[in-house]
């Protein structure tokens, strides 16, 4: 998990736009690029901030995710 708090919230919120905006013909094809934020958002994990050393997931969140 290195997706956390704000960055997940706003990829869900940018993912959802993006693919009702595709669905609704507004932007074409290249809305379904946001399926790519929606499911990292949701699932807390991105392959790029795992390469790139990136986490925005507190010492708090880490501990309850692994907890559970």
């Amino acid at each position: 998990m290195n997706v956390c708090g704000w960055d997940r919230w706003l990829r869900i919120i940018i993912g959802v736009i993006l693919v009702a905006l595709a669905l609704s013909g507004a932007i074409g094809a290249w809305g379904w690029i946001g399926l790519l934020p929606l499911i990292t958002g949701f699932i807390k994990w991105c392959p790029l901030y795992k390469v790139v050393g990136i986490q925005t997931c507190g010492l708090a969140e880490q501990k309850y995710s692994n907890e559970g």
